[in-house]
């Protein structure tokens, strides 16, 4: 009886044990309690050879790792261990390599492998907080409160393939008071003796002396996990058993019910006797008696007439104040410490003391910055707590959401408790080998930062044009989830940390963001061929690189936005100041078309996100994979959930319901003028919400006998079959002077035959495919229309004979100003030449803004005045002169006319995004 001996001698004496029998262990979990099991076994001299746990977040390493790592412990960090319930080959090598004898998993939120489970020589055992075979599952403290367990405990049982069923090892059971919540139970028994538990349990296989029992199938249960938004509280119920579900769900996630339209979470719940006490009514939704807000907390009722009482609640911004100040609204509850956290609470208290040196005492409603701290000092503050606490990890942001003491050692609590952290972010890839590298592509609707099938489970074919082969489903988002979406949107800006975030942190958010991308750039540009046709070199130069750059642009902007003052007259004898306050709009929609998929995301949604909104993204139908992928990197770079949502389907389905949802303050659209029009009308009606649009163009170009000829005929081509013609500025319609047109038309003909048409992927491709086959029968169609009005097709106009939707560059002479060719866009690579006379400038830039469009334009010659002269008479948003296509993230782009209002990129693209507040104030 060894092992009952060690248990007394544990009992009556401090000092430390140590047994015959040791063991290598591999601990696989997280979290404090991870930490405190890891450091007592290793007291206990068993020797832990490896520790797998949680990969770090914003930079901070769980409890357990950091223990481990300071101890010099092999810590492998791996966000998963199978997927598509396989196990991870190079994972399971990894932890086959430590050579442990037996598994211990004190606290662990992901799924391990039954490959790892058995492969040690004494296999794995599990915590688990509850008395198995009852309350299986990942709620299992919730649902013994929830259902009025008399008793509590936990169970350490050997890992085995089903859910918590596995042989028991050992038990301990504890009372459950009246009035016990889940952190009480934790606090009190789960926490101190779970951790005595593990250390019995280990050296009890050490010692051979291990039970194996097996689970009872009589009063076995399995409940799911609760989350916060099925804890909302079903008011037709007694009073014992609302009780039981207010302390089931607290602190985490809370048991909820709207109160003056808001959700309002209740903690701190007993029963209450006697008869009903003096108070003020609140009305609750639901519930057929309103409250009662009395001086000891608010009362509540059950349908059998008696009564309860909730000490503590929480409004949605977060601030939690006593039930009682229910209509002041203006004190702060602090969560009940354990003994250790107690110890880190007062070292931070010292901290607090030393930096706040004109301060007597430090309060809990002492705040760091009316205490005359500076930012330099919430540096200090954050360091010198890693430092003396354990490495414990801080966000300077964190110092500035808690700036009461008392705030601030709750914030600290919960960090310290895992309670803060968000969930893994599981994304079901489709995978594919291409390019020399393995795709991992998300296919589903991204929406408050998880990926989610659509809600009436529909997908759709995404074509890879080079072969019309698919390359996967994706989801095809309904207006239901367009309307989740949107709410995810505007709860993250209302009521997330991204609303009150500082604009440094937003920036930095950016920033990070920038580099994922720029991490990830291979893999983008692949996608980006694959699913839109693009030439591998040019995606990852252009299509990659200046979203890039666009992200890192608007980065250094977040903390530069700013407002004026300005001189009005005085209302003597008084004085008077004003000022303007530059806002976000709030939730904000964003459509972009299929040409650039990710350059056209990156050009609106960096602004959009630096002016501080947030946004509901929909990619085009036919190119949505590389906005998918770059969802997964928004989650990867800390954005919080709701601020991105990415929402791939139809335009006149998904697109519809966004230019009409009445929560959108702006929508961005680039795509066609038709549907720009309808978009624009759509937001009149709907709530006459902001719009910008960048339509469609038929940008001219006009050379100039006197131009550099060679330059004029290589830009020229760039200017129409750059990016296959699937370009907003290509020239629509180029204008040559009579005396050297022949010789133009020669040397583009001549330099055409030179390209090489075929997979995108080829790095010696020069063109590739079409985005898709509908857009290619335009385009033959387009040709068919300008032969038989007269123009004349000097080459090309026919798709190239091998799979895919593949069409030679083309050439039109002959144009006149009445011709299809001469007033369509074509938006593909058709180059639409009209030879213009000799000297006549006037006479060209007449039929150059001959157009309903202005998006673009362009002009090559050596005279300095004459180029100057046409790009003041050019009716267009952008004039390149002797260039073409350079476009740069600091220099605005947008069009006139009917190619649209409001400009992307540079400064003036953050004002589409923000609104102008005017502040008067008298003194």
């Amino acid at each position: 009886m060894l092992w009952r001996s060690g248990q007394l001698l544990r009992r009556f004496s401090t000092a430390r044990v140590y047994y015959k029998n040791k063991l290598k262990l591999a601990l696989i979990g997280q979290s404090l309690f991870g930490q405190e099991v890891y450091h007592n076994l290793r007291k206990e001299g068993h020797r832990v050879v490896g520790v797998f746990t949680v990969p770090d977040k914003d930079g901070k390493a769980d409890p357990l790792a950091l223990a481990a790592e300071k101890d010099g412990i092999p810590v492998f960090k791996f966000p998963r261990w199978r997927t598509k319930d396989k196990a991870i080959e190079e994972v399971v090598e990894a932890y086959r390599s430590v050579g442990a004898e037996l598994n211990v998993l004190p606290f662990c939120t992901q799924f391990i492998p039954m490959d790892v489970i058995d492969c040690p020589k004494h296999g794995s055992i599990i915590y688990h907080p509850s008395i198995l075979p009852r309350h299986r599952g990942a709620s299992a403290i919730n649902w013994t409160l929830i259902l009025g367990d008399k008793k509590a405990g936990f169970s350490i049982f050997w890992a085995d393939d089903g859910l918590d069923t596995g042989p028991l090892l050992l038990q301990r059971e504890c009372d459950v008071e009246p009035n016990d919540t889940v952190d009480a139970l934790y606090n009190r028994f789960l926490f101190p003796e779970g951790i005595k538990a593990m250390v019995e349990a280990v050296q009890l296989i050490a010692d051979g002396k291990a039970p194996r029992i097996p689970q009872s199938k009589e009063g076995a249960t399995y409940e799911g996990i609760q989350k916060k938004e099925n804890a909302k509280i079903s008011w037709d119920q007694p009073a014992k058993a609302l009780h039981n579900w207010i302390r089931g769900h607290d602190k985490v996630p809370g048991a909820w019910a709207e109160v003056d339209n808001q959700v309002v979470t209740f903690y701190g719940s007993s029963l209450l006797d006697g008869s009903v006490p003096p108070g003020e009514p609140l009305a609750i939704k639901g519930a057929e008696k309103p409250g009662l807000v009395t001086k000891n907390g608010l009362v509540l009722f059950g349908n059998d007439g008696k009564m309860l009482v909730v000490k503590n609640i929480q409004f949605e911004d977060g601030r939690m104040i006593p039930a009682s100040k229910y209509f002041s609204k203006g004190e702060t509850c602090v969560v009940e410490l354990t003994d250790e956290e107690k110890k880190v609470a007062q070292e931070i208290k010292a901290i607090w003391a030393g930096i706040l040196s004109n301060v007597s005492t430090v309060e809990d409603s002492t705040d760091f910055f009316k205490s005359g701290a500076s930012s330099m000092d919430v540096v200090r503050l954050v360091e010198q707590i890693r430092q003396k606490c354990g490495g414990l990890q801080l966000q300077n942001e964190d110092v500035y959401m808690a700036t009461k003491f008392g705030d601030f050692i709750q914030k600290v609590v919960r960090k310290l408790r895992g309670e803060d952290e968000e969930e893994e972010l599981v994304v079901d890839y489709v995978s594919k080998d291409v390019n020399n590298m393995t795709l991992k592509m998300p296919y589903q609707c991204f929406i408050n930062g998880q990926f989610v099938d659509a809600e009436d489970g529909q997908t759709y074919d995404t074509i890879n044009p080079t072969d019309g082969s698919t390359i996967c489903k994706v989801s095809y988002a309904s207006v239901a989830d367009v309307d989740k979406a949107v709410a995810a949107a505007k709860d993250a800006f209302e009521n997330g940390e991204w609303g009150r975030m500082n604009a440094r942190e937003r920036g930095r958010l950016m920033y990070r963001l920038a580099d994922l991308m720029e991490e990830n750039q291979e893999e983008l540009a692949t996608i980006e061929a694959i699913d839109s046709g693009a030439v591998y070199t040019l995606a990852l130069k252009t299509h990659i690189g200046m979203s890039v750059q666009t992200f890192r642009y608007f980065a250094g902007w977040c903390d530069k936005i700013q407002g004026s003052t300005i001189p009005i007259n005085q209302a003597r004898p008084n004085r008077n100041l004003t000022f303007t306050k530059k806002e976000p709009l709030g939730v904000c929609a964003i459509i972009i078309p299929w040409n650039y998929p990710l350059m056209m995301l990156a050009w609106k949604s960096a602004a959009c996100l630096a002016a501080g909104n947030t946004l509901v993204l929909k990619p085009a139908q036919v190119t949505p994979l590389t906005a998918l992928k770059f969802a997964e990197l928004t989650a990867k770079a800390g954005f919080p959930k709701g601020v991105v949502n990415i929402i791939p389907g139809s335009g006149g389905l998904a697109g519809q319901r966004l230019s009409e949802h009445p929560d959108i303050r702006k929508l961005g659209f680039t795509g066609s003028t038709a549907i720009g029009k309808q978009i624009m009308k759509s937001c009149a009606v709907s709530n006459l919400k902001k719009v910008s649009l960048e339509l469609g163009g038929k940008s001219p170009l006009i050379i100039f006998s006197d131009c550099e000829l060679d330059k004029a005929v290589r830009m020229g081509m760039g200017a129409v079959y750059f990016n296959k013609g699937e370009n907003c500025i290509a020239a629509g319609r180029l204008f040559v002077e009579e005396s050297i047109h022949d010789e133009f038309v020669r040397r583009v003909v001549e330099e055409i035959k030179k390209m090489k048409i075929g997979d995108p992927l080829d790095r010696s491709t020069d063109h590739g495919p079409q985005n898709h086959k509908a857009h290619l029968d335009k385009l033959l169609q387009y040709c068919e229309i300008g032969v038989k009005e007269g123009a004349t097709l000097v080459y090309g106009g026919r798709r190239v004979p091998r799979p895919g939707f593949f069409m030679e560059p083309t050439v039109f002479t002959d144009v006149e100003d009445h011709m299809y060719l001469a007033k369509e866009e074509s938006f593909g690579p058709i180059m639409v030449i009209s030879k213009f006379k000799n000297g006549d400038i006037d006479g060209v830039l007449q039929q150059a803004n001959n157009t309903e469009y202005g998006l673009a334009s362009g002009v090559f010659t050596r005279d300095i005045n004459k180029a100057m002269y046409v790009s003041e008479k050019l009716e267009a948003g952008t004039v390149f002169i002797n260039t073409y296509n350079k476009t740069d993230v600091a220099a605005p782009f947008g069009g006139v006319k009917q190619s649209g209002f409001g400009k992307d990129l540079g400064k003036e693209a953050l004002h589409e995004y923000l609104k102008t507040k005017a502040v008067t104030l008298e003194y």
